[in-house]
Protein backbone atom coordinates (compact mmCIF):
# COMPACT_ATOMS: atom_id res chain seq x y z
CA UNK A 1 0.00 0.00 0.00
CA UNK A 2 1.40 3.49 -0.76
CA UNK A 3 1.86 5.50 2.02
CA UNK A 4 -0.51 8.17 1.14
CA UNK A 5 -3.37 5.46 1.22
CA UNK A 6 -2.01 4.57 4.06
CA UNK A 7 -2.52 7.56 5.60
CA UNK A 8 -5.97 8.34 4.43
CA UNK A 9 -6.59 5.02 5.82
CA UNK A 10 -5.84 6.18 9.28
CA UNK A 11 -7.41 9.63 8.62
CA UNK A 12 -10.73 8.10 8.10
CA UNK A 13 -10.27 5.60 10.88
CA UNK A 14 -9.68 8.25 13.38
CA UNK A 15 -11.26 11.24 11.35
CA UNK A 16 -12.92 12.71 14.83
CA UNK A 17 -8.99 13.18 16.32
CA UNK A 18 -8.40 15.75 14.19
CA UNK A 19 -9.33 19.10 13.76
CA UNK A 20 -9.35 22.10 11.52
CA UNK A 21 -7.66 24.86 12.70
CA UNK A 22 -9.17 27.67 11.22
CA UNK A 23 -12.82 27.37 13.00
CA UNK A 24 -11.31 24.48 15.45
CA UNK A 25 -14.32 22.05 14.59
CA UNK A 26 -13.45 18.59 13.64
CA UNK A 27 -12.96 17.54 10.27
CA UNK A 28 -16.05 15.58 8.76
CA UNK A 29 -15.62 13.93 5.85
CA UNK A 30 -12.64 13.18 3.46
CA UNK A 31 -12.70 13.21 -0.56
CA UNK A 32 -9.71 11.75 -2.32
CA UNK A 33 -6.85 12.48 -0.27
CA UNK A 34 -8.16 15.66 1.48
CA UNK A 35 -9.52 16.39 4.82
CA UNK A 36 -12.88 18.71 4.79
CA UNK A 37 -14.75 20.35 7.83
CA UNK A 38 -18.29 21.39 8.20
CA UNK A 39 -17.53 25.01 6.92
CA UNK A 40 -15.48 23.56 3.83
CA UNK A 41 -11.50 24.06 4.64
CA UNK A 42 -9.50 21.41 3.14
CA UNK A 43 -6.45 20.17 4.32
CA UNK A 44 -4.45 17.37 1.92
CA UNK A 45 -2.23 14.55 2.91
CA UNK A 46 0.66 14.32 0.89
CA UNK A 47 2.48 11.84 -0.79
CA UNK A 48 4.45 10.61 2.66
CA UNK A 49 0.96 10.03 4.10
CA UNK A 50 1.50 13.01 6.68
CA UNK A 51 -0.51 15.86 7.30
CA UNK A 52 0.96 19.71 7.69
CA UNK A 53 -0.78 21.85 9.37
CA UNK A 54 1.69 24.90 9.77
CA UNK A 55 0.84 27.82 7.90
CA UNK A 56 4.21 28.36 6.68
CA UNK A 57 7.59 27.24 7.17
CA UNK A 58 9.32 27.29 10.50
CA UNK A 59 13.15 27.16 10.70
CA UNK A 60 14.72 24.46 13.13
CA UNK A 61 17.77 23.59 14.45
CA UNK A 62 17.00 20.17 13.75
CA UNK A 63 18.39 19.54 10.38
CA UNK A 64 18.91 16.60 7.90
CA UNK A 65 22.40 15.33 9.27
CA UNK A 66 21.75 16.18 12.85
CA UNK A 67 18.52 13.81 12.54
CA UNK A 68 19.92 11.18 10.35
CA UNK A 69 22.54 10.55 13.06
CA UNK A 70 19.49 10.50 15.47
CA UNK A 71 18.11 7.62 13.79
CA UNK A 72 21.27 5.81 13.93
CA UNK A 73 21.95 6.48 17.33
CA UNK A 74 18.66 5.88 18.48
CA UNK A 75 18.35 2.88 16.26
CA UNK A 76 21.22 1.36 18.01
CA UNK A 77 19.69 1.42 21.59
CA UNK A 78 20.50 4.75 23.05
CA UNK A 79 16.98 5.51 24.81
CA UNK A 80 15.50 2.13 24.95
CA UNK A 81 16.01 2.10 28.73
CA UNK A 82 14.45 5.19 28.66
CA UNK A 83 10.73 3.74 26.32
CA UNK A 84 11.05 0.98 28.36
CA UNK A 85 10.14 3.44 31.39
CA UNK A 86 7.89 4.80 29.38
CA UNK A 87 6.38 1.55 28.59
CA UNK A 88 5.82 1.13 32.51
CA UNK A 89 3.99 3.73 32.92
CA UNK A 90 1.08 3.43 30.14
CA UNK A 91 -1.93 1.27 30.97
CA UNK A 92 -1.69 -2.24 29.22
CA UNK A 93 -4.90 -1.80 27.25
CA UNK A 94 -4.83 -0.34 24.05
CA UNK A 95 -4.39 3.58 23.77
CA UNK A 96 -4.96 6.61 21.69
CA UNK A 97 -1.30 7.75 22.23
CA UNK A 98 0.22 11.35 21.42
CA UNK A 99 4.18 11.38 21.05
CA UNK A 100 4.95 15.10 21.63
CA UNK A 101 7.88 16.31 19.39
CA UNK A 102 8.00 12.70 18.08
CA UNK A 103 11.32 14.30 15.34
CA UNK A 104 12.83 11.26 12.82
CA UNK A 105 9.53 9.02 15.58
CA UNK A 106 11.78 6.36 16.32
CA UNK A 107 11.26 6.34 19.92
CA UNK A 108 7.72 6.00 19.47
CA UNK A 109 8.19 3.19 16.74
CA UNK A 110 9.90 1.65 19.71
CA UNK A 111 7.42 1.94 22.61
CA UNK A 112 4.61 0.67 20.12
CA UNK A 113 7.33 -2.31 19.32
CA UNK A 114 7.25 -2.85 22.90
CA UNK A 115 3.12 -2.10 23.85
CA UNK A 116 2.33 -4.77 21.17
CA UNK A 117 -1.32 -3.55 21.53
CA UNK A 118 -4.07 -2.36 18.75
CA UNK A 119 -3.19 1.42 19.78
CA UNK A 120 -3.54 4.24 17.84
CA UNK A 121 -0.36 6.51 17.58
CA UNK A 122 0.11 9.85 16.83
CA UNK A 123 3.73 11.44 16.48
CA UNK A 124 3.91 15.33 15.68
CA UNK A 125 6.94 17.58 15.82
CA UNK A 126 6.99 21.07 14.53
CA UNK A 127 10.17 19.82 11.79
CA UNK A 128 9.22 19.15 8.69
CA UNK A 129 12.81 17.25 8.16
CA UNK A 130 11.87 15.09 11.32
CA UNK A 131 8.35 14.16 10.36
CA UNK A 132 9.69 13.25 6.99
CA UNK A 133 12.11 10.72 8.17
CA UNK A 134 9.30 9.44 10.49
CA UNK A 135 7.49 8.01 8.30
CA UNK A 136 10.11 5.56 6.50
CA UNK A 137 9.62 3.66 10.02
CA UNK A 138 7.99 0.42 9.70
CA UNK A 139 5.58 1.75 12.12
CA UNK A 140 2.01 1.75 12.18
CA UNK A 141 2.11 5.15 13.83
CA UNK A 142 0.65 8.03 11.66
CA UNK A 143 2.98 11.68 11.52
CA UNK A 144 2.26 14.83 11.12
CA UNK A 145 3.83 18.65 11.01
CA UNK A 146 1.84 20.45 13.66
CA UNK A 147 2.52 23.19 16.19
CA UNK A 148 2.61 22.22 20.27
CA UNK A 149 0.71 25.62 20.91
CA UNK A 150 -2.02 24.93 19.33
CA UNK A 151 -2.80 21.24 18.36
CA UNK A 152 -4.76 19.68 15.51
CA UNK A 153 -6.31 17.41 17.45
CA UNK A 154 -9.97 17.36 19.59
CA UNK A 155 -10.90 17.50 23.21
CA UNK A 156 -10.34 14.57 24.83
CA UNK A 157 -8.66 12.94 22.01
CA UNK A 158 -6.39 10.71 23.55
CA UNK A 159 -5.65 8.38 26.31
CA UNK A 160 -1.67 9.02 26.90
CA UNK A 161 0.43 11.76 25.98
CA UNK A 162 4.54 10.81 26.21
CA UNK A 163 7.01 13.26 25.59
CA UNK A 164 10.42 12.58 25.29
CA UNK A 165 12.87 15.80 25.84
CA UNK A 166 10.01 17.92 24.40
CA UNK A 167 8.86 21.17 25.22
CA UNK A 168 5.64 21.00 26.73
CA UNK A 169 2.55 23.17 26.15
CA UNK A 170 0.47 22.22 28.83
CA UNK A 171 -2.71 23.59 28.79
CA UNK A 172 -3.00 22.10 25.21
CA UNK A 173 -1.84 18.65 26.85
CA UNK A 174 -4.77 19.45 29.88
CA UNK A 175 -7.36 20.00 26.70
CA UNK A 176 -6.42 16.67 24.70
CA UNK A 177 -5.56 14.29 27.35
CA UNK A 178 -8.77 12.25 28.18
CA UNK A 179 -10.72 11.51 31.49
CA UNK A 180 -8.50 8.96 33.51
CA UNK A 181 -5.78 9.35 30.93
CA UNK A 182 -1.91 9.41 31.26
CA UNK A 183 0.49 12.00 30.92
CA UNK A 184 4.54 10.74 30.88
CA UNK A 185 7.22 13.53 30.23
CA UNK A 186 11.19 12.91 30.14
CA UNK A 187 13.19 15.35 31.00
CA UNK A 188 16.75 14.99 31.21
CA UNK A 189 18.75 14.96 34.94
CA UNK A 190 21.99 16.31 35.84
CA UNK A 191 24.21 13.23 35.00
CA UNK A 192 22.55 12.92 31.33
CA UNK A 193 25.44 12.41 28.83
CA UNK A 194 27.62 14.29 31.28
CA UNK A 195 31.05 12.83 29.70
CA UNK A 196 29.45 14.60 25.91
CA UNK A 197 28.86 18.11 28.11
CA UNK A 198 32.21 17.71 30.43
CA UNK A 199 34.38 17.48 27.32
CA UNK A 200 32.18 20.09 24.75
CA UNK A 201 32.63 22.66 27.49
CA UNK A 202 35.08 24.46 29.95
CA UNK A 203 34.34 23.81 33.95
CA UNK A 204 33.56 27.98 33.88
CA UNK A 205 30.45 27.27 31.60
CA UNK A 206 27.21 27.43 32.53
CA UNK A 207 26.80 24.65 30.00
CA UNK A 208 28.89 22.42 31.82
CA UNK A 209 26.57 21.15 34.21
CA UNK A 210 22.91 20.85 33.68
CA UNK A 211 20.25 21.25 36.53
CA UNK A 212 16.73 20.16 35.70
CA UNK A 213 14.73 22.03 38.67
CA UNK A 214 12.81 24.36 36.67
CA UNK A 215 11.47 22.13 34.24
CA UNK A 216 10.39 19.48 36.80
CA UNK A 217 8.93 22.79 39.10
CA UNK A 218 6.45 23.73 36.11
CA UNK A 219 5.27 19.99 35.44
CA UNK A 220 5.15 19.47 39.39
CA UNK A 221 2.91 22.99 39.36
CA UNK A 222 0.64 22.08 36.63
CA UNK A 223 -0.04 18.51 38.09
CA UNK A 224 0.83 18.47 41.32
CA UNK A 225 -0.29 14.48 41.97
CA UNK A 226 2.27 13.45 39.46
CA UNK A 227 4.76 11.10 40.18
CA UNK A 228 8.57 10.84 39.52
CA UNK A 229 10.70 8.48 39.13
CA UNK A 230 15.00 8.81 37.92
CA UNK A 231 16.48 6.31 35.23
CA UNK A 232 20.20 5.85 34.81
CA UNK A 233 21.87 3.44 32.88
CA UNK A 234 25.34 3.20 31.05
CA UNK A 235 25.17 3.22 27.20
CA UNK A 236 28.15 1.20 25.03
CA UNK A 237 29.40 3.67 22.28
CA UNK A 238 29.19 1.47 19.12
CA UNK A 239 32.89 2.71 17.43
CA UNK A 240 31.05 4.03 14.67
CA UNK A 241 28.53 5.77 16.31
CA UNK A 242 30.72 8.20 18.46
CA UNK A 243 30.68 10.66 15.65
CA UNK A 244 26.50 10.67 15.05
CA UNK A 245 26.42 10.74 18.90
CA UNK A 246 28.14 13.99 19.39
CA UNK A 247 26.08 15.01 16.09
CA UNK A 248 22.84 13.98 17.46
CA UNK A 249 22.66 16.19 20.67
CA UNK A 250 21.89 20.09 21.14
CA UNK A 251 25.01 19.84 23.25
CA UNK A 252 27.60 19.55 20.64
CA UNK A 253 25.41 22.50 18.70
CA UNK A 254 26.97 25.37 21.26
CA UNK A 255 30.32 24.48 21.46
CA UNK A 256 33.38 25.75 20.31
CA UNK A 257 34.60 24.14 16.54
CA UNK A 258 38.05 23.41 17.99
CA UNK A 259 36.24 21.84 20.82
CA UNK A 260 34.23 20.07 18.28
CA UNK A 261 37.28 18.55 16.58
CA UNK A 262 38.84 17.64 19.89
CA UNK A 263 35.46 16.09 21.15
CA UNK A 264 35.90 13.89 18.01
CA UNK A 265 38.87 12.67 18.17
CA UNK A 266 37.98 11.11 21.70
CA UNK A 267 35.99 8.69 21.03
CA UNK A 268 34.30 7.48 23.92
CA UNK A 269 33.67 4.19 24.92
CA UNK A 270 30.88 4.92 26.54
CA UNK A 271 28.35 7.21 27.68
CA UNK A 272 25.61 7.87 30.95
CA UNK A 273 21.97 8.28 30.28
CA UNK A 274 19.96 10.02 33.46
CA UNK A 275 16.51 10.83 33.16
CA UNK A 276 13.38 11.88 34.82
CA UNK A 277 10.32 10.03 34.43
CA UNK A 278 6.99 12.02 35.30
CA UNK A 279 3.42 10.76 35.47
CA UNK A 280 0.24 11.90 35.76
CA UNK A 281 -2.69 10.53 35.76
CA UNK A 282 -6.28 11.82 34.73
Amino acid sequence: MKKIDKGVQFVTQNLKMFRCLVDNEPYDHIVGHTLVCPHGHRLDLNKKGSLYFLNKAVNTEYDDNMLASRRKVLTAGLFDGIVQAVYEELPQQPQRILDVGTGEGTPLKRLLDLRQQHDVAIGFDISKAGVNLATQLDSEAFFAVADLANLPFTDASFDSVVEFFSPSAYEEFKRVLAPGGTLVKIVPASGYLHELREILYPVDSPKHTYQNDKVVQRFMENYPTATQREITYTWEIPSDLYVDLLHMTPLHWGARPETQIIAENMALKQVTVNVVVMTYQN
